[in-house]
């Protein structure tokens, strides 16, 4: 299985972006001191890792602490040894919307809204809302995972956009 993981860690000073190896981590609590490691001081740490264009996990710390983690599908844990390591201990459903909640319609009106929240074959796993102070509802984030045509990359991308630290990922893929 290939994977990237890109860490962005944010300071007083801005974004910046540090690839991470999570070759021979052991669980997930590694992980995630491997991502403190990219920046102690950071106030909001996130890690990317996108696995054969097909799986993203975004695991969360704020001033280090509080581990969140969000799969893009549970499937990932049954596929390899990393994705059992990221995702294979979170519950089958998402938090973060409510059960009853409704999809509710993109901005400007898009044909999007016609899609379904989550696509059938995708289960989402984790805190869909671990970016929501961040400018990505859940909504926003579980679209962005099941959309046609979406690689893990592409979801990356967008919501580093928002973040406002894409050129920092990128330059990372470029390496």
């Amino acid at each position: 299985m290939s994977y990237f993981a890109a860490a962005v860690v944010r300071d007083d000073s801005g974004w910046t972006a540090a690839e991470v190896s999570l070759r021979g981590a052991t669980d997930i609590d590694e992980v995630a001191d491997r991502l403190r490691d990219v920046d102690q001081e950071a106030d909001v740490s996130l890690l990317f890792v996108e696995a054969d264009d097909a799986y993203l996990v975004i695991l969360r710390l704020d001033e280090g602490e509080d581990l969140r983690v969000f799969g893009s599908d549970s499937a990932f844990a049954e596929e390899s040894r990393l994705g059992s390591l990221l995702v294979g201990d979170l519950k089958t459903s998402v938090t973060g919307l409510d059960g009853d909640e409704e999809p509710r319609p993109a901005a400007g009106g898009d044909d999007e809204t016609e899609q379904p929240v989550v696509d059938p074959e995708a289960d989402p796993v984790g805190e869909a809302d671990l970016l929501a102070n961040l400018g990505i509802s859940a909504q926003k984030l579980l679209t962005l995972c099941t959309h046609e045509g979406m690689l893990p990359a592409d979801v990356t991308a967008e919501i580093c956009e928002v973040l406002g630290c894409v050129d920092e990922v990128e330059e990372l893929r470029e390496v």
